[in-house]
């Protein structure tokens, strides 16, 4: 189960991961959540280089909710450094493995000095095409489905727009994962069977793997068996297959 050259049968194109268990993690080791929290992006430095090893073209990772704002303020402080600093650290390799990284949600509301991070970050690697890396934060799949209906809403306003042109592949066009395939699968570590308010239009049709596993300990083995259980799923998409 450990072995790199494993190879699946059952097209896997774009991963969906829940990062769940940070704080559980380092509770257990008598550390402060902080020490969950890092541990937890070398976690997903280890999951994008083993993407490629498995053909996975894109993951999106859900790293900040529109939720989360609710934790103690000194935790989403040090959340947001965090992720400032990890670009900061990042980037390079990011960048010469050809990774495209993207931040989608909600990015207006977070710091400007963040913003300016991400904007920048996103530009440097605009142009890579081994793996798509998108980063949820401040992202809320209510939250993204109300900004798509405005979008529509105001289409239709302004008269650019008639009601009979709704349909799903517009919706499709103004969420945050535009031009992107739907996830295949979504992985949940720490053991919670629901989505969160994760990508809830993409997700209509993913695969669901849970594991009790909290994040930061997730691993190849881990993977691997997320993906040895999606190659015997059954994707139907509503419809009845031949026998």
């Amino acid at each position: 189960m450990n072995d790199p050259t494993v190879r699946f049968n059952a097209a896997l194109h774009h991963l969906g991961v829940i990062m769940d268990g940070n704080g559980r993690w380092a509770q257990q080791r008598g550390l402060p959540r902080s020490a969950g929290h890092q541990a937890g992006v070398q976690a997903l430095k280890r999951l994008v280089s083993f993407a490629g090893e498995y053909n996975i073209r894109i993951i999106t990772a859900f790293a900040f909710s529109t939720e989360n704002w609710h934790r103690p303020s000194s935790e989403v402080n040090f959340l947001m450094r965090l992720l400032a600093e990890t670009i900061a650290k990042e980037i390079d390799e990011l960048a010469e493995k050809g990774v495209h990284l993207r931040f989608i949600g909600r990015l207006h509301e977070l710091p400007k000095d963040l913003i300016r991070t991400l904007d920048g970050a996103m530009a440097r690697t605009a142009a890579n095409d081994q793996l798509v890396l998108n980063v949820a934060l401040n992202y809320g799949g209510r939250a993204e489905i109300v900004d798509a209906v405005r979008k529509i809403a105001d289409l239709v306003q302004r008269g650019q727009l008639a009601l009979d042109d709704i349909g799903e592949e517009l919706v499709a066009r103004q969420m945050t994962t535009e031009g992107l395939p739907d996830p295949d699968l979504i992985i949940r570590t720490g053991g919670e069977h629901r989505l969160s308010n994760f990508l809830l239009w993409q997700s209509a049709y993913a695969e669901l793997w849970v594991t009790s596993t909290y994040w930061p300990d997730f691993d190849r083995r881990e993977l691997v068996r997320a993906l040895m259980a999606y190659q015997v799923r059954k994707r139907r998409f509503g419809r009845i297959h031949e026998i």
